[in-house]
Formats: C-alpha cells, sequence, structure tokens
C-alpha cells in the first residue's frame, strides 16, 4: 500500500512527521460502454458544440462563464498561478468537539501514519487529543489543492478526514423550503412510543452487518448471465404513502422489534 501524502503534523512547537494512506476505498461494479453488435468498447469524442466537428487537444481551452455565453478564458499557467504553495506541513489551527461538526461536512478519510523516529511524538499528540476528546482543524495541501482537514483519533492511530467549507454543504432549510416542507406536532404518547421504537432496534454499530446488496445482487445477475441463466426484471417499487394512524404503527413496529429480540 503506497502512501498518497507525505509531511508533518505541527503541533505547537512540536513536529510530528508523517504518512497518509487511503482508509476508504470505493468497491462499486463499473461497466464500460460497447457498441450492441460487436461489443467493441465505444470512445468519447470532444466534439465543437458549433461545428459538430471533433476538436484537437491543442485547440481546446478552459473558460468560466460570467454570463450566457461569454466565458473568461484561462491558460494552464494562469490556473497554476492560484495553486496553493506546496506546504509539507499539517498546521493544526483549532481543537472542537466532534458534536459540533454535522457529518455533511465530511469527506475523504486518511490514515495518518508516523514516519521513521516519529513514534514518541505521535503517541503524545494522538494521547492528548483522545484524554481531551477533541478534534483537531487543519490544512493540507494534496494533489495542488489546499483541503481542510480534521484530525482524530481511532483506536491507536490518527485519522485524517478532509471537510467541506462552510458554502458547499446546502443547509437543511434550504431543502426543507424547496420540498415546501411543513411540521407538525406529535403527540406526548407518539413521543414515548417513537422512544420505546428506538431503544427496542438500539444496538452496536457493527459495520459487517451492513452489506453493499447492490453490488451483491448485480454480482448474482452477472453470475447469471455467465451461466447462461435467465434474469427476472423486477417491477419498480411502489410508493409508500405517509403514515395516517401513527401511533398505532407505533405500536405494532415495538410489538414486531420485541418478538424479534425473543427470538434472537
Amino acid at each position: 500500500m503506497r502512501s498518497v501524502w507525505s509531511g508533518s503534523v505541527s503541533f505547537g512547537l512540536v513536529n510530528v512527521p508523517v504518512k497518509a494512506y487511503n482508509a476508504s476505498r470505493s468497491k462499486g461494479i463499473n461497466f464500460n460502454l460497447l457498441h450492441e453488435k460487436d461489443h467493441a468498447r465505444i470512445r468519447r469524442k470532444r466534439v465543437c458544440g458549433k461545428e459538430g466537428e471533433e476538436v484537437p487537444s491543442d485547440e481546446i481551452v478552459r473558460g468560466y462563464e460570467v454570463s450566457p455565453d461569454r466565458y473568461v478564458i484561462l491558460s494552464d499557467e494562469e490556473i497554476e498561478a492560484a495553486d496553493p504553495e506546496s506546504a509539507k506541513t499539517i498546521e493544526l489551527e483549532d481543537f472542537v468537539p466532534l458534536s459540533d461538526i454535522d457529518p455533511a461536512f465530511f469527506d475523504k478519510p486518511y490514515w495518518l501514519v508516523p514516519d521513521k523516529a516519529a513514534g514518541k511524538a505521535y503517541a503524545l499528540l494522538h494521547k492528548a487529543m483522545r484524554e481531551s476528546g477533541k478534534v483537531a482543524i487543519g490544512r493540507v495541501v494534496m494533489r495542488s489543492k489546499e483541503h481542510l482537514v480534521a484530525l482524530r483519533t481511532s483506536g491507536d492511530a490518527l485519522m485524517m478526514v478532509t471537510i467541506r467549507h462552510g458554502d458547499e454543504v446546502i443547509p437543511a432549510e434550504v431543502a426543507m423550503e424547496d420540498a415546501g416542507f411543513a411540521t407538525g406536532e406529535p403527540s406526548e404518547k407518539e413521543v414515548q412510543m417513537a422512544e420505546k421504537l428506538v431503544d427496542a432496534l438500539s444496538t452496536e454499530f457493527d459495520p459487517e452487518r451492513y452489506k453493499d446488496r447492490h453490488r451483491e445482487a448485480l454480482m448474482k445477475v452477472i453470475e447469471q448471465k455467465l451461466e447462461g441463466q435467465e434474469v427476472v426484471v423486477r417491477r419498480e417499487a411502489e410508493e409508500r404513502p405517509a403514515t395516517e394512524d401513527i401511533l398505532s404503527a407505533l405500536e405494532e413496529s415495538v410489538k414486531r422489534a420485541e418478538k424479534e429480540i425473543e427470538a434472537s
């Protein structure tokens, strides 16, 4: 496994050399676009929207649209002029409670592993953060782009997670307003039953319990096709209407959950 970044974490005057490794990977199933009659790969061409002809790569430029059909053209050099300086240090700027960061801000995780002779400083930073229960906020430059990051402890290691900037996360109020959402006030009895259902379904989080059911089903379809079997196409699921008698539905849900617990 190769590191994707190397540098150091700056904790006051303490410098901790580290390497960053991907902490996640995509396991989705990718498809190639093929010509149906001969299964040849389909190639994408860059075609001029005005002339309808393919454009050579040396005639393609980058433009930022400032108004309809009006662009500011930038050369590669002009774009690179805005690139951040290639810093090799993650400057920790603030320490905040993890609960203060909405999960919507989290993006991609990386493991931070101590470099040679940095074990003691790494362990010091790890223990200080674990004892405080805080998350460190800093910045890192990777692939010519500056990222805002959060450092947190995870087991015996430090994890760095890139986080979105404030103007990149759409507030809930915008989505609610767009959907014409209107709240209703639940009764005390409904709240009590909902809390009881939450308690009945509560357990410890185990990621191994949650499989990618779509990927597994898709692999099964591929295997069936390889074996020459007929694939049964499912009907589209019908939309379920909003529950009208919420209390009765909650009571029945609690009964079912309790029965499942007794049977397990």
